[in-house]
């Protein structure tokens, strides 16, 4: 069991808490435990919350030692000075191989103990520049959801957390897994680390969302952006920026991202041929199949297939 601990500071953001707590802590009829989760503070005892009451924390920072993922759901306020006992405590955790993962403003904490000097990290885009001028050694990137490195994650604005921890669950046990937890919060479509941190509303449903639903349904056919654009009667032109104002990408890049999704889910839960599986997902050959996985998931689908069947 993969624990999650949570590094709680006053006055604590009970949103920012709630999404791990949400995603990792809440155990749900029908979908399997992966996660462990507890909240930990400097200093056990009542800690403010931003929601005007106290909740209580009973442990210290030793429960750092054993976590896997030590997770910051926000540091407010961002000025706010790390201690050296929290710093040891988090760089002996990362020392050990535990995963460092911040919400929102959590980053500053992180940046102070200088784990992230020379890589990128993101954070709200009201505290962007604040965290370029105070930590010059961090590539900020104000425009992303989050930003993994695999040991260490930072999450942009609050909402973005959502997306990150999802994230966490689709790298530890699979797109179908993480798929099962997001739709039971009713949560949208996986949004990609890279997609802007400004997202425009949902469209209405008898636009965008209903040619989603029907080109999903159809991935194994040959799928074009002008059979997309028929479909809802529009020019290619006219459906591209409808993608661009709504979901921030085009329809090919969406396109393509639903079938390598479909063929992870696929991967991980069946054990067709890759062959077969490409034609599944409209990818029409293995060779096609393999380029494209690798592009977007990194590894192949047979070496993903093995991750996940070992794991």
């Amino acid at each position: 069991m993969h624990r999650v601990t949570a590094l709680v500071r006053p006055v604590q953001s009970t949103f920012e808490l709630g999404i791990a707590a949400e995603v990792f802590g809440t155990a749900r009829a029908g979908v399997p435990r992966y996660y462990e989760f507890d909240v930990c503070a400097e200093k056990p005892g009542p800690v403010p919350t931003t929601a005007g009451y106290a909740m209580s924390v009973t442990r210290g920072l030793s429960a750092l030692a054993a976590a896997d993922t030590v997770l910051i759901p926000g540091w407010a306020p961002v000025d706010a000075p790390l201690s050296a006992p929290v710093r040891r405590a988090l760089l002996r955790a990362h020392a050990r191989g535990a995963r460092l993962v911040t919400i929102c403003s959590g980053v500053f904490a992180l940046a102070r103990t200088g784990l992230l000097d020379g890589r990128a990290a993101t954070t709200h885009w009201a505290n962007a520049a604040r965290l370029r001028e105070e930590f010059p050694q961090v590539r900020v990137e104000p425009d992303v959801l989050y930003v993994d490195h695999g040991d260490v994650a930072t999450s942009a604005g609050a909402g973005a957390g959502i997306d990150l921890c999802l994230h966490l669950v689709r790298r530890d046990h699979g797109a179908a897994h993480a798929a099962l937890v997001a739709r039971h919060m009713v949560m949208p479509p996986h949004r990609d680390g890279g997609q802007a941190q400004y997202v425009p509303p949902p469209p209405p449903a008898d636009e965008l969302d209903g040619l989603l639903g029907w080109a999903g349904a159809r991935l194994g056919t040959p799928l074009s952006v002008s059979d997309l654009a028929a479909h809802l009667s529009v020019s290619p032109r006219t459906l591209a920026r409808r993608f661009a104002d709504r979901l921030g990408t085009t329809p090919g890049a969406w396109l393509l991202s639903r079938r390598v999704t479909e063929a992870r889910t696929l991967l991980e839960e069946t054990d067709l041929p890759v062959e077969v599986i490409a034609t599944r997902v409209g990818l029409t050959s293995a060779v096609n199949l393999r380029r494209r996985f690798r592009a977007q998931v990194g590894t192949t689908p047979g070496a993903y297939r093995r991750a996940f069947r070992g794991s």
